[in-house]
């Protein structure tokens, strides 16, 4: 073949290849932006896992923690009087516990009998001290008779003795045994006599003078010697004139109710009836735990109109500037520990705080000491909410 053909053959077939060669770049091109694309779909899918997998844990964390309402305690206008809640108590009370083991044999007072100090409550049978006491005055007779018979031997030794007739060590040991024999005596007597004084046990009397107020043993009880046992103690005795009136005065008027304030004392049960007594004594301290100060009220009681463990309001006749606090009466969480007010802080916790409570208006109650005005008071607290919890307030949830 002609040169010339072989050339131009060769030129057109390099021709052909060359067009190959940019669509295999085209090719790779497109691959890599695909694998590119892919690359970036999978980092937004994580991303975006991430992101529902946060906001799901916060959602779920916001979820747990308690959402609440909150009031505001409200201020009522100043009171011309203090009135403060109480109870009454006797003036002295005592229970009346048997000195003695053995059998009541006869009570002669029950509950409300009025008694006279020294006055007998009830006779207990006593057959043991009875038969040791018996043998007791037998052992002293006995010691009685050694006593004679020792001071007649040691005379007549001491006879002898001045004869020479007998050694002086035999006269000092018959002299020795007459005054064992005294000795004997004496501890025979002691015996005696402490076995007189608890028969005489036997005998309950009143320690002091008043009604008696409970009766815990019938006849043919065994009673126990002391405080212990089933039926250790037999009665109740208080004293009720005068009556004593305890009432916990806020700190905030401690330096107002002092020794011989005068006091009004008014009960529900006694038809609207008052009562005058004056403060005799106080604490002289603050009890921390309620910031309250023990205040005492005596009031007469000749008649015998006030009854121990009753409620009574105690008026104080002051004028008192200091502000006074409400709260609705589902914003108090009462447990055995005394009743409280939850107040949430500006974090957001809540702290248990023990109040003291007023007067009662029904849907209010007075709060007398424990919150300030500025505080939020948690409404319809759960009986599970814990000092230091973590709490959400509802919007719109808080009152003026």
């Amino acid at each position: 073949m002609h040169p010339g053909v072989i050339e131009e053959n060769r030129t057109t077939s390099e021709q052909q290849r060359q067009p190959n060669k940019p669509q295999k770049h085209r090719g790779y091109l497109v691959a890599g932006l695909l694998a590119i694309l892919f690359l970036v779909a999978a980092i937004l899918g994580i991303a975006s896992r991430f992101s529902e997998r946060n906001a799901l844990a916060k959602e779920t964390e916001a979820l747990a923690v308690a959402s609440v309402s909150v009031i505001h305690p409200k201020a009522e206008p100043p009171q011309e009087q203090l009135v403060l809640p109480s109870t009454l108590q006797a003036y002295t009370e005592s229970p009346i516990y048997a000195r003695t083991s053995g059998y009541l044999k006869k009570w002669y007072k029950d509950i409300g009998s009025r008694v006279r100090q020294g006055e007998i409550l009830a006779d207990i049978e006593t057959p043991e001290i009875d038969q040791e006491l018996m043998q007791a005055k037998a052992a002293r007779d006995q010691a009685s008779a050694q006593v004679e018979i020792a001071r007649s031997s040691a005379k007549r030794w001491e006879n002898l003795q001045k004869m020479d007739a007998v050694a002086q060590q035999e006269t000092d040991e018959r002299n020795s045994g007459y005054t064992q024999a005294q000795a004997n005596l004496a501890a025979a007597d002691a015996n005696v006599r402490r076995l007189e004084q608890l028969e005489s046990f036997k005998h309950v009397y009143a320690p002091f003078s008043g009604v008696i107020t409970r009766r815990n043993v019938d006849i043919g009880a065994l009673i126990n010697s002391g405080n212990t046992g089933a039926n250790q103690q037999l009665f109740n005795i208080a004293r009720t004139d005068p009556i004593r009136v305890y009432v916990s005065v806020p700190e905030a008027y401690a330096g107002m109710v002092r020794p011989g304030v005068h006091a009004t004392i008014q009960l529900s049960s006694a038809d609207g009836q008052n009562f005058s007594g004056n403060v005799v004594r106080n604490a002289e301290a603050i009890d921390p735990a309620t910031r309250t100060l023990l205040t005492e009220i005596d009031v007469p009681n000749s008649k015998g109109e006030l009854l121990p463990g009753s409620y009574a309001q105690v008026h104080f006749a002051l004028k008192v500037a200091v502000p006074r606090l409400t709260i609705p009466v589902n914003a108090m969480l009462t447990r055995a520990e005394g009743t409280h007010a939850a107040v949430v802080d500006g974090n957001g916790k809540v702290q248990l705080k023990p109040i003291v409570i007023g007067r009662d208006y029904g849907r209010d109650v007075e709060v007398l000491s424990g919150i300030e005005q500025g505080d939020l008071i948690v409404l319809n607290p759960s009986d599970s909410l814990e000092d230091g919890q973590q709490v959400n307030i509802k919007q719109g949830g808080t009152a003026q």
